[in-house]
């Protein structure tokens, strides 16, 4: 590999913002905020929306998840239709 032109590939932790679930990988993201871990090492911790421990074709649930309104953002838009 050529150096100085990949991004830093590092471990992270990722937490479901649902379940609370985490997990440990290796990513080029980062983050102010920081956890300890079960090794007792501390990792840069990124809070995400939605993993596999909350996904619903992983789960068998649906669940609604309308990020910054965009039904409403449609209606303002577009309006309601009439018949």
């Amino acid at each position: 590999m050529k150096s100085g032109i990949h991004p830093d590939y590092h471990p992270v932790v990722f937490q479901d913002a649902s379940t609370g679930k985490s997990f440990l990988t290796r990513s080029t993201a980062t983050s102010t905020r920081t956890i300890e871990w079960e090794d007792g090492n501390s990792y840069p911790l990124l809070i995400v929306d939605i993993t596999a421990d909350s996904h619903p074709f992983w789960t068998g649930t649906q669940r609604l998840v309308d990020t910054a309104g965009r039904v409403e953002k449609f209606n303002r838009r577009y309006g309601k239709r009439e018949r």
